[in-house]
Parts: C-alpha cells; sequence; structure tokens
C-alpha cells in the first residue's frame, strides 16, 4: 500500500505527462502535467480514444497502428522514443517527445506513455534557424558589397597605376626639363654677369652715376635668377634622392664667419648681420655644403624682408649636448594662418607682397637639415621678426 502510494505521488508529481491507455486505445488514466499540456480537465479524456488528443492523420491512423502491433508484435511507436505532434483542447497542435511502453498488469495489457513538451526547444530552434538564415543573408550581402569593393579597389588600382605611370613620366620629364634649362640658363646668366661688371670696370673712367646704378640693377637681376636655378636644381636633386649628405669636421666658427662676410655685402643699407658665438667649442661633424646653403638662405630671407637700418643677428652655439645655430631678424613676420605650411614647397606668406621668392628656399632648408639628421623651428610675428633655430644633437 506504501509503494502505490508513493507512485501516486511520483506520477501525480512528474513534469512530463503520463498517460496510460487499455488495448483499445481508452485513457485509463492521465497525470495533471498531461492534463496540463492538453488543457483537458481527466473527466474529460478518462474512457474516451486516445485519437482525440492526436491531429491528423495519426488521429485516424491510431487504432490500426495498435491493431497491427497487437496482431503481428512488431512495434511502429511502442518501445520506440519519436518526436510526435499533440492536439489541445483549443485546437491548437503542438510538438512533444513520446517514450511509449506496454505493461501486462493484472493478465491484461497496458500501454503507458511519457509525454515531455517540445514546444520550447522547438521554438528555440526554429529561432535559431531564423537567426542563421538571417546571418546567412547578411554574409551573403556584406559577401557581394565586399566582392563589388574588391571590384572597385582593383578598378582604382588600375587607374592609380595608370596614373602613377604617368605621374612618372611627368615627373622625369619635368626633372629632365629642370636639369637642361638650368644649366643652360646657367652658362648666358655668368655671362652676363661678366659682361656686367666689365662695362661696371669700363664705366668707373666716365664717372657716370647711371651707369653704374643699371649695372647694379643687372647684376642684382642675375643674382636673383641664379639663386632660383639653384633652389631649382637642388629641389631635384632631392626629388630624385640624388642628396646625401658628405659630413666631415669643420670649423663651424670660420664659416659662418665667411658667410657674414659674404652676407653683409649683398645686405640692404645699413642693414648690419652681427655674428656670435658660444662656447669654447667651435668644430662639428657635418655636411658643411649643407649646411652653409641652409644658414644662406636664411640669412638671405633675413635681408630680403627686413628694411633699411635693421639688425640681423646670426648666433652659433656648440656643447657637448648640441649645436644651436640661430638667425634673428626685425622684419615683416609670418601671419600665424601661414605658419603651418611654411616648410611647404612652393608656398608663400601672404604679407610678401612684391618681395621675389620661388617658396622653395624653407622647404630645402628643411629637408638639408632633415638628412642632416636635425630640427629646425621658427618664432614669428607680424612686424616683429622672425627667429629660425637649427639644432643639431652632437652626443
Amino acid at each position: 500500500m506504501e509503494n502505490a502510494a508513493l507512485l501516486k505521488a511520483i506520477i501525480e508529481n512528474a513534469i512530463d505527462g503520463i498517460i496510460t491507455i487499455d488495448d483499445r486505445g481508452k485513457i485509463e488514466t492521465i497525470n495533471p502535467s498531461a492534463c496540463t499540456l492538453f488543457d483537458y480537465a481527466p473527466a474529460e479524456v478518462i474512457s474516451k480514444n486516445i485519437s482525440m488528443l492526436m491531429p491528423p492523420p495519426d488521429k485516424t491512423q491510431h487504432d490500426e497502428y495498435l491493431d497491427r502491433y497487437q496482431r503481428t508484435g512488431k512495434a511502429h511507436i511502442i518501445g520506440v522514443g519519436r518526436e510526435v505532434k499533440g492536439l489541445k483542447k483549443d485546437g491548437t497542435v503542438f510538438p512533444f517527445r513520446l517514450a511509449l511502453s506496454e505493461v501486462q498488469y493484472s493478465g491484461r495489457k497496458i500501454y503507458t506513455g511519457f509525454i515531455h513538451d517540445l514546444t520550447r526547444e522547438k521554438e528555440a530552434e526554429a529561432q535559431l534557424k531564423d537567426y542563421a538564415a538571417h546571418l546567412e543573408e547578411q554574409v551573403d550581402e556584406r559577401t557581394r558589397s565586399l566582392n563589388e569593393t574588391v571590384a572597385a579597389l582593383e578598378l582604382a588600382k588600375e587607374e592609380v597605376s595608370l596614373s602613377l605611370d604617368k605621374e612618372k613620366e611627368l615627373n622625369l620629364l619635368k626633372s629632365r626639363f629642370v636639369s637642361i634649362a638650368s644649366h643652360e640658363f646657367r652658362t648666358p646668366l655668368t655671362s652676363i654677369q661678366l659682361s656686367a661688371g666689365l662695362i661696371e670696370r669700363y664705366a668707373e673712367r666716365l664717372n657716370n652715376s647711371n651707369i653704374g646704378k643699371h649695372v647694379g640693377k643687372i647684376k642684382h637681376g642675375v643674382a636673383n635668377l641664379t639663386a632660383i636655378l639653384n633652389d631649382f636644381l637642388s629641389l631635384e636633386k632631392l626629388e630624385a634622392g640624388k642628396e646625401q649628405p658628405n659630413t666631415a669636421t669643420f670649423d663651424l666658427v670660420k664659416l659662418s664667419e665667411d658667410i657674414t662676410e659674404e652676407m653683409q655685402a649683398i645686405a640692404k643699407q645699413h642693414q648690419n648681420i652681427i655674428y656670435q658665438h658660444t662656447g669654447t667649442i667651435s668644430t662639428i661633424i657635418l655636411d658643411q655644403n649643407l649646411l652653409k646653403s641652409c644658414i644662406i638662405n636664411l640669412i638671405s630671407n633675413a635681408i630680403k624682408y627686413s628694411g633699411e637700418n635693421t639688425f640681423i643677428d646670426f648666433t652659433t652655439e656648440i656643447n657637448k649636448k648640441k649645436c644651436t645655430i640661430t638667425i634673428k631678424d626685425n622684419g615683416i613676420g609670418i601671419p600665424e594662418k601661414d605658419q603651418k605650411h611654411l616648410f611647404e614647397a612652393f608656398f608663400r606668406a601672404h604679407n610678401t607682397g612684391t618681395i621675389p621668392g620661388t617658396g622653395l628656399g624653407l622647404n630645402i632648408v628643411a629637408r638639408y637639415i632633415d638628412l642632416m639628421g636635425g630640427s629646425v623651428n621658427f618664432e614669428s610675428k607680424v612686424n616683429q621678426g622672425t627667429i629660425f633655430t637649427i639644432i643639431f644633437v652632437t652626443t
């Protein structure tokens, strides 16, 4: 009796549905979980054919399945677990896993079905399939988009390749033109410069100030044009990668004094270049020609953009850690909005007006200093002058 009560308690509280039927398919018992699944009260199903809980076509074929098993002993469902569908009272069809077994009890056959609801699992499976299908669509879409992008990139690559080939060809032609033109211009300019010098010498005997004045203009024009050609040649070498520093030990103070004397000769009226060196060390290991070109360029700018009766401070300092070269003027200064572009090729500040220049000098200076492993920076305010500082680490 105690065992029977325990068995009944287990069946009544089982999570899965449990239904027993007789050999004619009529329901004998049904536990609460099965009632909940099919939404029937026990009195509504007991003594009724189990087919009432089945949707078509199982509903019409159930008795045939049971009869065939009893005649042949071949199990189609009995003893074999499988997924089937159930029919709720309201007509809803739901999936469940059915495990059906045969029990001999009191000289008769009883069939017990254990029902595990698969609704949530099937919904999750369907949702997963939807996600997978959606993901597959996204993958297909992204793949198509990627293929289109790759095709576009390939086309762009071809176009860029053609453009680069054309650009290389144009750059080659440009370099050839600059090189040829510069060399071809240099010869007549040298002749003009020499002739102007001879005219100036012969004109001294005539004591005619106008001749000297015009000869001075010729010489100044030739000097400007020569400087422009030198800038173009320097840029052409830099672009072609032909300019490499040739370092050697030299006396910076001696070089600076020579530059000061040379530049003072072309300074404006009453412009004075004041050179000073700080420290006991005077030698340094750099490319003397490149450094000289940088200093001359910066002092030339100081002369060009400063007025008469002004001072240009040129200082050098060498210590155990670094070499510092400074050129300071009191000229027109550089507008703040132009300062970020100052070292770009062919750029000129907006306040230069009619002052001649190519916009190449500072670009060449920056690239020369970079080749030598140094740095260049500046401070400037409009109408208050500019300070350029070149630094090389010596340690």
